[in-house]
C-alpha cells in the first residue's frame, strides 16, 4: 500500500498571519501507519547514505529525527535554543524575517568524521537547517544529507543548502 502523505497534512489558511498557509504535520503524526511510513522512507534514505548520527533542530526536528534514529539504531542530538543545553556548546546564528536566532549543540554531540543526517519537519527558507549544518561542521561531522517531511518550494530554502543532498517526502508550491 502506497501512502499519499499529503492526505495527512492539514493546510490552515491565514495562520499565523493573513496570506500564509500553514502546513500542519499533526494529522500525519496522529496516524500510526502514516507516521511509520514517513519514518521508514527517511530511514531508508539515511541507510543508503551510511548515516551514523541524526541531528534535529528544535523542536519539530526532534519529532522527525528521533524515530529515524531509533529505527536505525544510531544516536540523535538536538540543536537547541539558548539556555536549553547544560554543558559546553557551540553555536550558529541565522537570519529571521525580523532579526536573528541562534542554535546551540553540545560540543561532544558529533564526533569528527561522523556521517550525519540533519532532519526537520519543514524546509522553508533554509536558515534553521543551514545553521544546524554549520554546527555539525564546527564539530567535524560530515553532513551526508538532509531530510524533511515537507518542502515549501516558493521560499527557496533549497538554494541556501544547495551543496547538500536534500530528501523531501512532499513539496508544496504557492498557497
Amino acid at each position: 500500500m502506497t501512502i499519499n502523505f499529503k492526505d495527512y497534512i492539514a493546510s490552515v489558511p491565514d495562520f499565523p498571519e493573513p496570506g500564509i498557509v500553514f502546513r500542519d504535520i499533526s494529522p500525519l503524526m496522529a496516524d500510526g501507519d502514516a507516521y511509520r511510513a514517513a519514518t521508514n522512507e527517511i530511514a531508508a534514505y539515511a541507510q543508503d547514505k551510511g548515516v551514523e548520527m541524526i541531528i534535529g533542530p528544535e523542536a519539530r526536528g526532534f519529532i522527525v529525527g528521533c524515530p529515524v534514529a531509533y529505527q536505525m539504531g544510531v544516536g540523535f542530538a538536538p540543536a537547541r535554543k539558548k539556555g536549553k543545553l547544560p554543558r559546553e556548546t557551540v553555536s550558529a546564528s541565522y537570519d529571521l524575517e525580523y532579526g536573528q536566532a541562534t542554535l546551540y549543540m553540545h560540543k561532544d554531540a558529533v564526533k569528527p568524521g561522523q556521517k550525519v543526517l540533519v532532519c526537520d519537519d519543514l524546509l522553508a527558507t533554509g536558515g534553521t537547517i543551514a545553521a544546524t549544518i554549520e554546527l555539525v561542521e564546527q564539530l567535524g561531522g560530515i553532513v551526508v544529507g538532509t531530510a524533511f517531511l515537507v518542502e515549501l518550494k516558493d521560499l527557496h530554502g533549497r538554494e541556501k543548502i544547495k551543496d547538500y543532498d536534500i530528501f523531501t517526502l512532499m513539496e508544496y508550491e504557492g498557497a
